[in-house]
């Protein structure tokens, strides 16, 4: 079903209680499953990757961090303040109206592309973490997983010059630039000595298939598809969407901005995704 404002349905929901029915009118009664991408976070103070006044970056791959150990020192220590500010973030109203509307057996599950961890402190229940979490590290040597916590604990002793994230610019995947990163004294494992990485999917890294299956179980078990504040670039995204027209479900995506899914969405939303979730949620809770 086409919103009026355009062929391929696209409308801003705030106020626009037409747009609001039309979007209800292709949800209601369904189980839905929503896929998460940096602009849900963004209303909690974590920037966007392509969204106005987002920092320009130049990511490293996970080639460059398991082969050079200058990189990883790079690395380590913005990741380190990085993820002091998303401890700090807390959920916003579109995580929260996401966990009521899965309390309420709307929502049968969330996909998010980001790495954040707030979906699970708003009180969601079934998330999956596609693109991995900040709040665990792994041991690429002998595979022993670690509180994030903990780690940064044993980094704070270590530097303490460190522990003032204020003065930088997060990215969304929680880097940052550090001037003076050639300082920082690098955590090890505790366990075998060997290298300890967040465990988040790096550029050039592929999302583990155990995990990739997780979300098209939860997307299978469900009857239509929510995107919200997800620009589609990254394959995941796509490849979930594709899922999700192959079976012909109705498929809903909430974004400021073009996104790659907009020709293929049963309806597009530009319009931020906390308040068009809050007036979504009031229509489709029973």
């Amino acid at each position: 079903m086409a919103l009026r404002e355009s062929e391929q349905g696209r409308a801003g929901i705030p106020g626009d209680t037409d747009a609001l029915d039309e979007v209800v009118d292709v949800l209601a009664g369904k189980r839905l499953v929503v896929l998460t991408g940096a602009g849900v976070s963004t209303d909690s103070g974590i920037p966007d990757y392509r969204g106005e006044g987002a920092p320009k970056r130049n990511p490293m791959t996970f080639d460059q961090f398991l082969g050079n150990a200058d990189f990883r020192k790079r690395y380590w220590a913005g990741s380190h303040l990085g993820w002091k500010l998303f401890d700090a973030a807390r959920p916003n109203t579109g995580h929260a109206v996401l966990a009521m509307m899965e309390g309420a057996g709307v929502v049968s599950g969330i996909i998010t592309q980001n790495v954040d961890g707030l979906h699970v402190r708003a009180g969601s229940n079934r998330v999956v973490d596609l693109h991995g979490s900040m709040d665990r590290v792994r041991c690429l040597t002998c595979g022993q997983m670690f509180a994030r916590v903990s780690i940064a604990d044993t980094i704070d002793a270590a530097n303490p010059w460190i522990t003032k994230p204020d003065a930088v610019t997060v990215n969304p995947d929680g880097d940052a630039d550090v001037a003076n990163w050639a300082e920082f004294e690098v955590p090890v494992c505790t366990v075998c000595g060997g290298v300890l990485k967040p465990d988040v999917v790096f550029f050039g890294e592929f999302i583990p298939k155990e995990r990739f299956t997780e979300a098209s179980d939860l997307l299978r078990a469900s009857e239509a598809l929510v995107i919200a504040g997800s620009s589609l670039v990254v394959n995941s995204g796509i490849r979930l969407l594709e899922q999700a027209r192959r079976r012909r479900l109705p498929i809903v995506i909430i974004n400021r901005g073009v996104t790659k899914g907009d020709s293929r969405a049963t309806v597009k939303v530009d319009a931020g995704t906390s308040e068009t979730l809050t007036a979504l949620a009031s229509r489709l809770i029973p």
